[in-house]
């Protein structure tokens, strides 16, 4: 909010998302507008109809794979997304495969102990949790996870 500072959420971040998306569809496929339009409506979707947002995120990941290959970032981020998705869809299996790929991807990219490693590596662990795989997790955020976090600090 432009008032108080506070990040849109619900229908708010839905009917911008929306607005933000019809305003730069037109515009070509390389332009960088359209492709943060689509990450800002998977992300909307993704809160209240996280059925619909899966596509969304998908093609994002498509065109930003098409038009930026060398952006390995922005790429994971996007498929963090996706994995995101997922888990919230409860496709619990499916998601730990992609963030375990999105982990190896950040720590290969980031280091271990950058933030965005630290948050996909927490979300991972909640993937862990959907599956009930409770001593991986727990080995996994004791072992790995708390010893970056330290070293960020």
């Amino acid at each position: 909010c432009f008032d108080c500072g506070q990040e849109f959420h619900g229908a708010v971040q839905l009917a911008l998302g929306w607005a933000a998306w019809k305003t730069y569809v037109g515009r070509p496929e390389r332009d960088a507008h359209r492709f943060m339009t689509m990450g800002t409506l998977g992300a909307a979707l993704r809160e209240i109809q996280p059925e619909e947002a899966l596509p969304v995120l998908e093609a994002a990941l498509a065109l930003h794979g098409r038009n930026w290959p060398g952006d390995d970032v922005a790429i994971l981020v996007v498929q963090a997304s996706i994995a995101n998705c997922l888990d919230d869809l409860g496709r619990y299996d499916e998601a730990l495969v992609l963030q375990r790929e999105v982990y190896a991807g950040m720590i290969a990219t980031l280091g271990v102990s950058h933030v965005h490693t630290i948050g996909n590596g927490m979300n991972m662990g909640v993937s862990l949790e959907g599956l009930g795989l409770w001593d991986e997790v727990r080995g996994f955020w004791r072992d790995q996870l708390l010893p970056a976090a330290r070293q960020s600090l």
